[in-house]
């Protein structure tokens, strides 16, 4: 879809709306510029100059994750099955993040094995938001808090693992995880006295690994 058109007609609002249906948007959801008003030939005489608009696609961020979550959680969905979801714009240390939080009966699909089904449709939600924007909006995508849990166990796996490297001092190789989940066991091991993490492999294979931190002699 491109973002912009420029229509002429009879009059501004033919020429809008064939800015509109050519953009296959509603007139809420775009930004109208007249870039000439048009006018009528004198006493009858041929030579009226005609209407000129530039319509500019903008839909708002929570419409096109809406109209993105439609598109993939109803589909093969009974009516009286549809997953809902709450959609929030929010601040969080000085980042704009659209939170998004999916609950229904059988949301199982959208999660996906270890959750990859859900970062994915979080990631392609996150393209749609930011494309041809000068500013970035994160995107917090959550099925029935799928995440918020899967968080809260990765911290405790991070730290038991920790506890281990420090107790036995040989490092720790942990299962392969999404690179979103292996952000959370660097984060939550950062401030760690004992340990230092790193990533190794090759997706989707790639994980992360447990060290004891190397000792700096003090000077």
């Amino acid at each position: 879809m491109p973002e912009f058109v420029e229509k002429e007609a009879k009059t501004v609002d033919e020429a809008i709306q064939l800015a509109l249906n050519e953009l296959n948007i509603e007139l809420e959801d775009a930004d109208v510029e007249i870039l000439e008003e048009g006018s009528k030939a004198k006493l009858g005489i041929f030579g009226g100059k005609g209407a000129k608009v530039r319509v500019t696609v903008n839909i708002p961020d929570t419409k096109i994750i809406a109209n993105f979550l439609d598109e993939i959680i109803n589909r093969s969905r009974s009516e009286d099955d549809y997953p809902k979801y709450m959609i929030t714009e929010v601040t969080e240390d000085g980042v704009n993040v659209i939170k998004v939080q999916i609950s229904g009966n059988d949301v199982s699909h959208l999660i996906g094995r270890h959750g990859e089904t859900l970062y994915a449709i979080n990631y392609i939600a996150s393209l749609l938001v930011n494309r041809n924007k000068d500013e970035f909006k994160r995107v917090y995508i959550d099925v029935e808090n799928y995440r918020k849990h899967r968080e809260e166990t990765l911290v405790s796996i991070a730290n038991r693992a920790a506890e281990r490297v420090a107790k036995y001092k040989r490092p720790v190789s942990l299962d392969p995880m999404p690179a979103s989940e292996r952000r959370i066991i660097h984060s939550a091991l950062q401030s760690n006295r004992n340990v230092v993490t790193e990533s190794q492999g090759v997706e989707p294979n790639r994980c992360v690994v447990i060290k004891t931190k190397p000792y700096v002699k003090k000077i």
